[in-house]
C-alpha cells in the first residue's frame, strides 16, 4: 500500500503565497512522475504542475511564472510553491503520484485565496 500525505494548504490574501508538500510513503519501489492537480467549484480536475524521475518539468500556461514544482527523491516528497496567488486559484489541490505504472491521489487539500 503507498499513502500520500499532503499539507500546505489554507487561506490567503491574492497576491500571497503557499507552498504545498506531498510525501509519499509504504510500499514504494520506483516514483516515475509527479504533480499536482486542482479542482475548482463546479469545475474538472485540471493539471497544474508536473515533474519526472528525470526532471522534466511542465506547467499549466495559468501558473507558469508563478508556480514552481520540485521534489527530493530522498524523502518521496513533491512541493509546489505558489507565488502571486490570485482568486482564480482557489480550489482543491491534488498530489498524484506515478509509483511504476500505477497511479496514486492524495486526499486533496484546499486553497483558498481571498480577501
Amino acid at each position: 500500500q503507498v499513502q500520500l500525505v499532503e499539507s500546505g494548504g489554507g487561506l490567503v490574501q491574492p497576491g500571497g503565497s503557499l507552498r504545498l508538500s506531498c510525501a509519499a510513503s509504504g510500499s514504494i519501489s520506483s516514483i516515475n512522475a509527479m504533480g499536482w492537480y486542482r479542482q475548482a467549484p463546479g469545475k474538472q480536475r485540471e493539471p497544474v504542475a508536473r515533474i519526472t524521475s528525470g526532471g522534466t518539468i511542465n506547467y499549466a500556461d495559468s501558473v507558469k511564472g508563478r508556480f514552481t514544482i520540485s521534489r527530493d527523491n530522498s524523502k518521496n516528497t513533491v512541493y509546489l510553491q505558489m507565488n502571486s496567488l490570485k482568486p482564480e486559484d482557489t480550489a482543491v489541490y491534488y498530489c498524484r503520484v506515478v509509483i511504476v505504472t500505477t497511479l496514486y491521489w492524495g486526499q486533496g487539500t484546499q486553497v483558498t485565496v481571498s480577501s
